[in-house]
C-alpha cells in the first residue's frame, strides 16, 4: 500500500529583496569562459569592451582576471557568514565546453550570477528561460542544490525551454539605440524568454523591466504562472541596452525603492509606487583602473547593484562613496565591499546573490 506523502517545511521561502536573510546561493568564477561571438553578448557590451572581447570570445578568462574577482568573491561570502547566514554554492562546471542543440552551438559562459536563471517566488524555485544561448545549459550546475530543495519540500518549476532560433534575434550588425530614440530590443516575441534578474520581488507585487533578454512572452507565463494571488507591474525603461532591472530599480525596504535618474522617469513609474519613497540615485564615483573601465560587462550604474541582508543593513561597492552617503542619509547601514573586479564576469552583489530564504511572510506593502 502506497504510504500518504508528508508536507514539509520548505527551505525556500522569499517573498522580498529586504526581509531578514538566512540562506543565500552565491556564484563561482570556476570555469568561466568568454561567450562564444553572438548578438545578445556583443550587443549589450559598451563599444569599448565590445571591441576588446572579441578576439577572446570562446576563451577560459585569463587567470590574473579570475583571481583578483575570486579574492573579492571570498570577501563577500565571508561576509555574510559572519552575518549568520548560511551560503550555498553551485557546482564547478568547466563552460569551455561546447554545448549544442539541433540548431545551434555555443561554448558556456559562467555561473557568476545565480540571479539570472533562478527566482525564487515564496516557496517555490523557478529555472529561467534565459535568452544567451551560452546559458542554454547554465543550470547543470545548480541541480545539485534543486534536488536538495525539491528533496526538502520545496516547489521545483522550470519555465518552457526556448529553441534559441536565429529568428528570435536581432542581426549581427545589432546597434542599440540612440538617446531620445525608441529603445530597440535584441530579442522578439517569437519564443518566450526572460531573465530572473528583470524582476524585483515586493511581496504580493513584482516589478519587471523588459529588456534584451526578457520579452513580453516570457512576462505573461510568469504572470500566469504565479497566478492571482500575485500582480507584476512594468516599469518602463530609457536604457538603451536594458538589460535586468536591478541597476534600475531596486526595492530596498517597504515604502522605499531606488531608481535610476538616467533610465527612470519617476513621473511614469507604475501608479501603486505613489505611495512609497522614490530614492534617485546619485552619479556613480568613477570605475577605478583601465581593465575594470573598459571589461566590465556592465554599465557604470552597477553602483545601484546593491545586497539587502535585512531592512536597514546593506552591502554596498567599497569604490561608490556617492552611494554610500545616499544609502546612509536615508537610514540605511551600508557595508562597504571591494567588488568592482567581479563586474568583469557581468554583476554586482545583487547579480551574485540568489536569496533561497528569508524571515518574513507573503504580504501587501501596497
Amino acid at each position: 500500500m502506497t504510504q500518504p506523502s508528508v508536507a514539509l517545511e520548505s527551505p525556500v521561502r522569499t517573498y522580498n529583496e529586504w526581509d531578514p536573510l538566512e540562506e543565500v546561493v552565491v556564484g563561482r568564477l570556476e570555469g568561466a569562459t568568454i561567450p562564444t561571438r553572438h548578438v545578445t553578448f556583443d550587443g549589450n557590451l559598451p563599444a569599448i569592451a565590445r571591441r576588446l572581447y572579441r578576439p577572446l570570445a570562446g576563451r577560459r578568462y585569463p587567470r590574473i582576471l579570475v583571481k583578483r574577482a575570486q579574492r573579492e568573491l571570498d570577501g563577500l561570502v565571508g561576509l555574510i557568514e559572519q552575518a549568520g547566514v548560511r551560503v550555498r554554492r553551485p557546482d564547478i562546471v568547466d563552460f569551455s565546453v561546447s554545448c549544442a542543440t539541433p540548431n545551434w552551438r555555443s561554448k558556456g559562459f559562467c555561473v557568476a550570477s545565480p540571479r539570472d536563471g533562478l527566482i525564487v517566488v515564496g516557496d517555490e524555485i523557478i529555472e529561467t528561460p534565459m535568452a544567451w544561448r551560452s546559458r542554454q545549459f547554465e543550470m547543470r550546475a545548480y541541480k545539485t542544490l534543486l534536488k536538495e530543495y525539491f528533496a526538502a519540500g520545496a516547489r521545483w518549476t522550470a519555465a518552457p525551454r526556448p529553441r534559441l532560433l536565429d529568428s528570435l534575434y536581432a542581426g549581427r550588425d545589432f546597434r542599440p539605440s540612440a538617446p531620445g530614440e525608441p529603445v530597440r530590443y535584441i530579442v522578439d516575441e517569437s519564443e518566450l524568454v526572460f531573465d530572473a534578474a528583470d524582476f524585483a520581488r515586493c511581496g504580493r507585487d513584482l516589478f519587471v523591466t523588459r529588456s534584451n533578454v526578457t520579452n513580453r512572452t516570457g512576462i505573461d507565463w510568469l504572470r500566469r504562472h504565479l497566478g492571482a494571488g500575485f500582480t507584476i507591474h512594468e516599469v518602463e525603461s530609457r536604457c538603451p541596452q536594458p538589460m535586468h532591472i536591478d541597476t534600475t530599480f531596486v526595492p530596498l525596504a517597504p515604502g522605499k525603492v531606488l531608481v535610476n535618474p538616467e533610465y527612470v522617469d519617476p513621473s511614469r513609474l507604475p501608479a501603486i509606487l505613489r505611495s512609497w519613497d522614490v530614492l534617485v540615485a546619485p552619479e556613480p564615483d568613477p570605475i577605478p583602473g583601465f581593465l575594470n573601465a573598459h571589461l566590465s560587462l556592465v554599465s557604470k550604474w552597477i553602483a545601484m547593484n546593491v545586497f539587502m541582508l535585512d531592512e536597514k543593513r546593506v552591502i554596498v561597492e567599497a569604490s561608490q562613496v556617492r552611494m554610500q552617503k545616499a544609502l546612509r542619509d536615508w537610514g540605511f547601514e551600508p557595508l562597504p565591499t571591494p567588488f568592482m573586479n567581479y563586474k568583469l564576469f557581468g554583476g554586482g552583489f545583487h547579480c551574485a546573490t540568489l536569496d533561497i530564504r528569508r524571515r518574513g511572510e507573503l504580504q501587501s506593502y501596497f
